[in-house]
Protein backbone atom coordinates (compact mmCIF):
# COMPACT_ATOMS: atom_id res chain seq x y z
CA UNK A 1 0.00 0.00 0.00
CA UNK A 2 1.31 3.67 -1.16
CA UNK A 3 0.44 6.42 1.27
CA UNK A 4 -0.26 9.75 -0.06
CA UNK A 5 1.69 12.70 0.54
CA UNK A 6 -0.87 13.80 3.45
CA UNK A 7 -1.08 10.92 4.72
CA UNK A 8 2.74 10.62 5.46
CA UNK A 9 3.05 14.65 6.52
CA UNK A 10 3.23 14.34 10.15
CA UNK A 11 -0.22 15.76 12.01
CA UNK A 12 -0.23 17.04 15.78
CA UNK A 13 -3.30 15.67 17.52
CA UNK A 14 -2.65 16.57 21.05
CA UNK A 15 -1.74 19.97 23.05
CA UNK A 16 1.67 19.46 24.20
CA UNK A 17 1.39 22.07 27.41
CA UNK A 18 -1.76 20.57 29.25
CA UNK A 19 -3.55 22.64 31.86
CA UNK A 20 -4.89 21.56 35.29
CA UNK A 21 -8.44 20.42 35.93
CA UNK A 22 -10.43 22.44 37.69
CA UNK A 23 -11.32 20.01 40.23
CA UNK A 24 -9.55 17.20 42.08
CA UNK A 25 -10.15 13.57 40.80
CA UNK A 26 -10.45 10.80 43.08
CA UNK A 27 -7.58 8.81 44.36
CA UNK A 28 -6.70 5.91 42.00
CA UNK A 29 -8.82 8.06 39.25
CA UNK A 30 -8.48 5.78 35.61
CA UNK A 31 -8.03 6.91 32.14
CA UNK A 32 -9.53 4.31 30.20
CA UNK A 33 -8.91 5.29 27.02
CA UNK A 34 -5.95 6.15 24.98
CA UNK A 35 -3.30 6.03 22.79
CA UNK A 36 0.51 5.78 22.35
CA UNK A 37 2.26 6.53 19.14
CA UNK A 38 5.89 6.18 18.66
CA UNK A 39 8.77 7.28 18.70
CA UNK A 40 8.46 5.94 15.25
CA UNK A 41 12.10 5.41 15.53
CA UNK A 42 11.75 2.54 18.36
CA UNK A 43 8.25 1.29 17.11
CA UNK A 44 7.39 1.69 13.40
CA UNK A 45 4.37 3.18 12.61
CA UNK A 46 2.07 0.56 10.21
CA UNK A 47 2.65 0.78 6.21
CA UNK A 48 -1.30 0.51 6.55
CA UNK A 49 -1.94 3.79 8.88
CA UNK A 50 -4.53 5.90 7.58
CA UNK A 51 -2.63 9.33 9.35
CA UNK A 52 0.83 9.67 10.39
CA UNK A 53 0.67 12.03 13.79
CA UNK A 54 3.14 13.12 15.60
CA UNK A 55 5.00 11.03 18.13
CA UNK A 56 2.86 10.69 21.55
CA UNK A 57 4.51 8.22 23.72
CA UNK A 58 4.81 7.19 26.74
CA UNK A 59 6.42 9.55 28.51
CA UNK A 60 4.58 12.15 27.22
CA UNK A 61 1.44 10.37 28.23
CA UNK A 62 2.72 9.87 31.69
CA UNK A 63 3.61 13.48 32.26
CA UNK A 64 -0.31 14.23 30.92
CA UNK A 65 -1.88 12.00 33.52
CA UNK A 66 0.23 13.47 36.29
CA UNK A 67 -1.34 16.91 35.25
CA UNK A 68 -4.43 16.04 35.24
CA UNK A 69 -4.55 13.75 38.57
CA UNK A 70 -4.74 10.41 36.71
CA UNK A 71 -3.26 7.14 38.80
CA UNK A 72 -4.63 4.45 36.66
CA UNK A 73 -4.68 3.85 32.80
CA UNK A 74 -5.99 1.52 29.35
CA UNK A 75 -4.08 2.23 26.50
CA UNK A 76 -5.19 0.99 23.61
CA UNK A 77 -3.39 -0.07 20.37
CA UNK A 78 -4.38 2.27 17.81
CA UNK A 79 -4.17 1.08 13.98
CA UNK A 80 -1.44 3.78 13.60
CA UNK A 81 0.94 0.58 14.79
CA UNK A 82 -1.36 -1.95 13.43
CA UNK A 83 -1.34 -5.61 14.88
CA UNK A 84 2.34 -4.67 16.13
CA UNK A 85 1.55 -4.71 19.92
CA UNK A 86 5.16 -3.93 21.17
CA UNK A 87 4.50 0.13 21.53
CA UNK A 88 1.74 -0.76 24.31
CA UNK A 89 3.24 -3.41 25.96
CA UNK A 90 6.61 -0.90 26.40
CA UNK A 91 4.47 1.57 28.35
CA UNK A 92 2.31 -0.64 30.18
CA UNK A 93 6.47 -2.05 31.25
CA UNK A 94 7.22 1.01 32.60
CA UNK A 95 4.03 2.20 33.63
CA UNK A 96 4.74 1.22 37.63
CA UNK A 97 1.67 -1.35 37.77
CA UNK A 98 -0.54 1.11 36.68
CA UNK A 99 -0.86 0.76 32.86
CA UNK A 100 -3.03 -1.71 31.07
CA UNK A 101 -3.87 -2.22 27.87
CA UNK A 102 -5.87 -3.47 24.96
CA UNK A 103 -4.90 -5.18 21.88
CA UNK A 104 -5.38 -5.43 17.91
CA UNK A 105 -5.56 -8.98 16.75
CA UNK A 106 -6.37 -10.81 14.15
CA UNK A 107 -9.66 -13.02 14.60
CA UNK A 108 -7.20 -15.88 13.64
CA UNK A 109 -4.46 -14.85 17.16
CA UNK A 110 -2.74 -18.21 18.23
CA UNK A 111 -3.98 -19.10 21.83
CA UNK A 112 -0.31 -18.64 22.53
CA UNK A 113 -0.33 -15.50 21.71
CA UNK A 114 -3.26 -14.76 23.59
CA UNK A 115 -1.52 -16.18 26.65
CA UNK A 116 1.63 -13.81 25.84
CA UNK A 117 -0.68 -10.62 25.59
CA UNK A 118 -2.71 -11.41 28.72
CA UNK A 119 0.96 -12.19 30.56
CA UNK A 120 1.94 -8.55 29.35
CA UNK A 121 -0.98 -6.77 30.93
CA UNK A 122 -3.33 -6.75 28.56
CA UNK A 123 -7.09 -6.92 29.33
CA UNK A 124 -8.78 -7.19 26.20
CA UNK A 125 -8.99 -7.05 22.38
CA UNK A 126 -10.30 -4.52 20.07
CA UNK A 127 -11.74 -5.08 16.40
CA UNK A 128 -12.91 -1.49 14.24
CA UNK A 129 -15.99 -1.49 12.12
CA UNK A 130 -15.18 2.23 11.22
CA UNK A 131 -14.55 3.42 7.28
CA UNK A 132 -12.20 5.52 7.96
CA UNK A 133 -9.72 2.90 9.40
CA UNK A 134 -10.66 0.76 6.60
CA UNK A 135 -12.01 -2.69 6.53
CA UNK A 136 -12.95 -4.20 9.43
CA UNK A 137 -13.29 -8.01 10.55
CA UNK A 138 -15.95 -9.75 9.90
CA UNK A 139 -18.56 -9.81 13.57
CA UNK A 140 -19.31 -13.71 12.77
CA UNK A 141 -16.00 -14.50 12.81
CA UNK A 142 -14.96 -11.76 16.22
CA UNK A 143 -18.01 -13.55 18.12
CA UNK A 144 -16.25 -16.90 17.58
CA UNK A 145 -13.40 -15.89 19.07
CA UNK A 146 -15.23 -14.37 22.10
CA UNK A 147 -14.59 -18.54 24.06
CA UNK A 148 -10.83 -18.32 23.36
CA UNK A 149 -11.08 -14.86 25.06
CA UNK A 150 -12.89 -16.20 27.90
CA UNK A 151 -9.80 -18.78 28.67
CA UNK A 152 -7.88 -15.76 28.67
CA UNK A 153 -9.24 -12.97 30.90
CA UNK A 154 -9.28 -11.11 27.80
CA UNK A 155 -12.33 -8.91 27.39
CA UNK A 156 -13.75 -7.82 23.59
CA UNK A 157 -13.78 -4.06 22.80
CA UNK A 158 -15.55 -2.62 19.62
CA UNK A 159 -15.59 0.57 17.92
CA UNK A 160 -17.94 0.98 15.37
CA UNK A 161 -20.08 3.50 13.54
CA UNK A 162 -23.41 4.45 14.92
CA UNK A 163 -25.62 3.09 12.14
CA UNK A 164 -24.08 -0.20 12.26
CA UNK A 165 -25.51 -0.51 16.32
CA UNK A 166 -28.72 -2.56 14.27
CA UNK A 167 -26.36 -5.13 12.73
CA UNK A 168 -23.79 -5.44 15.38
CA UNK A 169 -26.04 -5.48 18.26
CA UNK A 170 -27.91 -9.12 17.79
CA UNK A 171 -24.29 -10.60 17.60
CA UNK A 172 -23.01 -8.48 20.25
CA UNK A 173 -25.34 -9.95 23.07
CA UNK A 174 -24.31 -13.92 22.48
CA UNK A 175 -20.47 -12.78 22.82
CA UNK A 176 -18.78 -15.06 25.94
CA UNK A 177 -16.75 -11.92 27.04
CA UNK A 178 -17.83 -8.53 28.40
CA UNK A 179 -18.22 -5.87 25.12
CA UNK A 180 -16.84 -2.54 25.63
CA UNK A 181 -18.11 0.19 23.46
CA UNK A 182 -15.92 2.59 22.57
CA UNK A 183 -16.88 6.53 22.38
CA UNK A 184 -20.63 5.99 23.47
CA UNK A 185 -21.41 4.00 20.13
CA UNK A 186 -20.29 7.26 17.85
CA UNK A 187 -23.62 8.30 18.12
CA UNK A 188 -24.15 11.96 16.05
CA UNK A 189 -25.46 14.34 19.28
CA UNK A 190 -27.19 16.51 16.64
CA UNK A 191 -29.78 13.78 16.39
CA UNK A 192 -30.61 13.99 19.96
CA UNK A 193 -31.34 10.94 22.40
CA UNK A 194 -34.52 9.82 20.71
CA UNK A 195 -32.81 8.94 17.54
CA UNK A 196 -32.57 5.64 16.22
CA UNK A 197 -29.28 4.77 16.72
CA UNK A 198 -28.89 6.05 20.10
CA UNK A 199 -32.13 3.90 21.33
CA UNK A 200 -30.22 0.82 19.73
CA UNK A 201 -27.30 1.46 21.77
CA UNK A 202 -29.64 1.87 25.11
CA UNK A 203 -30.82 -1.62 24.21
CA UNK A 204 -28.24 -3.06 23.93
CA UNK A 205 -26.95 -1.84 27.01
CA UNK A 206 -29.34 -3.42 28.51
CA UNK A 207 -27.43 -6.73 27.96
CA UNK A 208 -25.41 -7.29 31.34
CA UNK A 209 -22.33 -7.76 29.78
CA UNK A 210 -21.81 -4.97 27.70
CA UNK A 211 -20.28 -2.03 28.69
CA UNK A 212 -19.42 2.00 27.76
CA UNK A 213 -16.93 4.22 27.44
CA UNK A 214 -17.99 7.71 27.94
CA UNK A 215 -15.95 9.42 25.72
CA UNK A 216 -16.02 11.55 22.80
CA UNK A 217 -18.32 14.13 23.75
CA UNK A 218 -15.85 16.00 21.66
CA UNK A 219 -16.37 13.77 18.83
CA UNK A 220 -19.70 13.01 18.44
CA UNK A 221 -20.94 16.83 18.03
CA UNK A 222 -17.13 17.48 16.75
CA UNK A 223 -18.46 20.79 14.20
CA UNK A 224 -20.29 22.25 16.67
CA UNK A 225 -19.00 26.24 17.04
CA UNK A 226 -16.37 26.13 20.13
CA UNK A 227 -18.60 27.53 22.56
CA UNK A 228 -21.13 25.00 22.03
CA UNK A 229 -18.93 22.09 21.28
CA UNK A 230 -19.44 19.55 24.23
CA UNK A 231 -22.94 20.32 25.39
CA UNK A 232 -25.03 17.67 23.39
CA UNK A 233 -22.27 15.34 23.84
CA UNK A 234 -22.57 15.81 27.64
CA UNK A 235 -26.53 15.96 27.47
CA UNK A 236 -26.26 12.16 25.61
CA UNK A 237 -23.41 11.03 28.23
CA UNK A 238 -25.79 12.24 31.01
CA UNK A 239 -28.74 9.89 29.63
CA UNK A 240 -26.51 6.82 29.30
CA UNK A 241 -24.93 7.00 32.81
CA UNK A 242 -28.10 7.23 34.44
CA UNK A 243 -29.28 4.19 33.00
CA UNK A 244 -26.23 2.00 32.40
CA UNK A 245 -23.63 4.15 35.00
CA UNK A 246 -22.94 0.49 36.49
CA UNK A 247 -20.87 -0.11 33.59
CA UNK A 248 -20.07 2.85 32.33
CA UNK A 249 -15.91 3.89 32.56
CA UNK A 250 -14.30 7.32 31.06
CA UNK A 251 -11.38 8.17 28.55
CA UNK A 252 -10.10 11.02 27.59
CA UNK A 253 -8.90 9.32 24.30
CA UNK A 254 -5.71 11.44 24.00
CA UNK A 255 -3.69 11.63 21.68
CA UNK A 256 -6.78 12.57 19.47
CA UNK A 257 -6.29 10.72 16.53
CA UNK A 258 -8.37 11.51 13.43
CA UNK A 259 -10.13 14.84 15.19
CA UNK A 260 -11.21 17.99 13.30
CA UNK A 261 -9.54 20.13 16.75
CA UNK A 262 -7.32 19.32 19.08
CA UNK A 263 -9.59 19.11 22.48
CA UNK A 264 -8.13 20.57 26.01
CA UNK A 265 -7.63 17.57 28.05
CA UNK A 266 -8.67 19.99 31.46
CA UNK A 267 -11.76 20.70 29.79
CA UNK A 268 -12.76 17.10 29.15
CA UNK A 269 -12.08 16.25 32.67
CA UNK A 270 -14.11 19.11 33.80
CA UNK A 271 -16.58 17.96 31.70
CA UNK A 272 -17.08 14.65 34.45
CA UNK A 273 -18.35 16.96 37.00
CA UNK A 274 -21.21 18.34 34.56
CA UNK A 275 -22.20 14.33 33.41
CA UNK A 276 -21.78 12.81 36.72
CA UNK A 277 -22.61 15.69 39.50
CA UNK A 278 -22.02 13.47 42.32
CA UNK A 279 -19.02 12.71 44.15
CA UNK A 280 -19.97 8.85 44.76
CA UNK A 281 -20.99 8.84 41.22
CA UNK A 282 -17.51 10.06 40.19
CA UNK A 283 -16.01 7.73 42.41
CA UNK A 284 -17.73 4.82 40.78
CA UNK A 285 -16.78 6.08 37.06
CA UNK A 286 -13.73 6.83 37.34
CA UNK A 287 -12.52 4.14 40.07
CA UNK A 288 -14.65 1.42 40.91
CA UNK A 289 -16.01 0.00 37.66
CA UNK A 290 -12.42 0.54 36.04
CA UNK A 291 -11.26 -1.90 38.75
CA UNK A 292 -14.37 -4.43 37.77
CA UNK A 293 -13.59 -4.13 34.55
CA UNK A 294 -10.10 -4.42 34.31
CA UNK A 295 -8.47 -5.28 37.77
CA UNK A 296 -5.68 -3.55 38.61
CA UNK A 297 -3.48 -4.70 40.93
CA UNK A 298 -4.18 -3.53 44.73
Amino acid sequence: MTLSPEQTTPVRTYDAHPTVPSWPLPPGACDAHVHVFGPPERFAYSPSRQITPVAAPRDNLYALHRTLGIERCVIVQSMVHGLDNSVVEDAIAHGQGRYLGVALVPVDVPDAELARLAQAGMRGVRFNFMRHLGAGADVREVLALTPRLAAHGLHLQVHFESALVHELGPWLVQSQVPVVIDHMGRVDARLGEQHADFQALMRLLDAPHCWLKLSGIDRIDAHAPPDERYTRGVALAQRLWRVHGDRCVWGSDWPHPNHTHIPNDAALVDAIAQIVPDEGGRQALLVDNPQRLYRFQE
